[in-house]
C-alpha cells in the first residue's frame, strides 16, 4: 500500500523531512507545536506580498543558490530511496551523523522550507485538513496505548537478553494485538449483518467509520487463558456455520 499522507507529532518533523516527502510525492502533515511561531519563506521580497495585500507575509526568502548547487545530489538521494537501494532511515542517519551539517542535508533542508510554508498556509485555511490530521494522530496515540496495554508487565520493557527471544516476545505481542483486532472486526461484522433497522445500521456504520477497531477495554488482559482445543471454540457465534470447524 502506497502512503500518500504521513502525520506525526512535533518531535517527528523537520524541514529536511518536508523536502524529502515532497519529492517522494507523499504529503507530510505533522502537528507542529507553536505553529504561529514558524517562519514562512517565499521567492520574492516581503514587500512584494505587502503590495498585493496578503494577510500572511513571508519572514525570509528561499536561498535558491543553496538548493541549485546541490540539486543533482538531491535528485540522486530521492532516486536512491525510490529504487529501494537503501532505506530512507539509513540515509537520514548517515547525513545526521556528520559533526557539521552535510551540504546535501543543508540544501534539502532549505528546499523543505517551501513545502513547509505551503503546509502552514493550508493548515490555517482548511478546517477539514486540520481535523483529519488530528484524527489520524489520535489513532496513532491509541495504537501506542494499545501496545502498552498488551505489554503491561516489566514497564513495557523486554526482559529477554537474546535477540531471538526478544523477537519471539514481540511476535507474541503482535499476535495478541491481531487477535483482538480480528475479534473486533468479526463482532462488528455480525452486528451489521444482524441489524434490520436501517437507521440503527446507518448509525453503527457512522460510528465504525469515525472510530477505530483498535480498542481493548472489553478484554481481560490480566487473566489466565486456556488455548486448548476444547476451549478454542466460537462460543459467541461470530463465525457462520460454514466457516466453523
Amino acid at each position: 500500500m502506497k502512503s500518500e499522507i504521513h502525520s506525526t507529532d512535533t518531535h517527528g518533523y523537520s524541514e529536511f523531512v518536508f523536502g524529502s516527502t515532497f519529492l517522494l510525492i507523499i504529503e507530510f502533515a505533522p502537528r507542529i507545536k507553536g505553529l504561529g511561531k514558524q517562519k514562512l519563506v517565499a521567492f520574492k521580497p516581503r514587500s512584494d506580498y505587502e503590495k498585493l495585500g496578503y494577510v500572511l507575509l513571508p519572514d525570509t526568502r528561499v536561498r535558491e543558490a543553496v538548493i541549485e548547487k546541490q540539486w543533482d545530489e538531491i535528485l540522486r538521494f530521492i532516486a536512491t530511496i525510490q529504487l529501494k537501494i537503501t532505506t530512507a532511515s539509513q540515509l537520514f542517519k548517515r547525513l545526521n551523523s556528520y559533526s557539521n551539517q552535510h551540504s546535501l542535508y543543508k540544501a534539502l533542508k532549505e528546499f523543505g522550507k517551501i513545502p513547509k510554508s505551503l503546509f502552514i498556509l493550508k493548515y490555517r485555511d482548511d478546517c477539514l485538513f486540520r481535523q483529519s490530521i488530528e484524527a489520524q494522530l489520535n489513532k496513532v496515540e491509541s495504537s501506542n496505548k494499545f501496545s502498552k496495554a498488551i505489554s503491561f508487565g516489566h514497564n513495557q520493557e523486554f526482559v529477554q537478553s537474546e535477540k531471538e527471544e526478544q523477537e519471539i516476545a514481540e511476535s507474541c505481542r503482535r499476535l495478541i494485538k491481531n487477535a483482538i483486532v480480528c475479534w473486533n472486526y468479526l463482532y462488528l461484522t455480525r452486528e451489521l449483518a444482524n441489524e434490520k433497522n436501517e437507521t440503527r445500521k446507518a448509525d453503527l456504520l457512522a460510528t465504525i467509520e469515525n472510530g477505530s477497531v483498535v480498542t481493548w477495554a472489553h478484554f481481560n488482559l490480566h487473566g489466565e487463558f486456556n488455548f486448548s482445543d476444547e476451549k478454542m471454540v466460537d462460543s459467541v457465534g461470530l463465525l457462520s456455520p460454514k466457516k466453523k470447524g
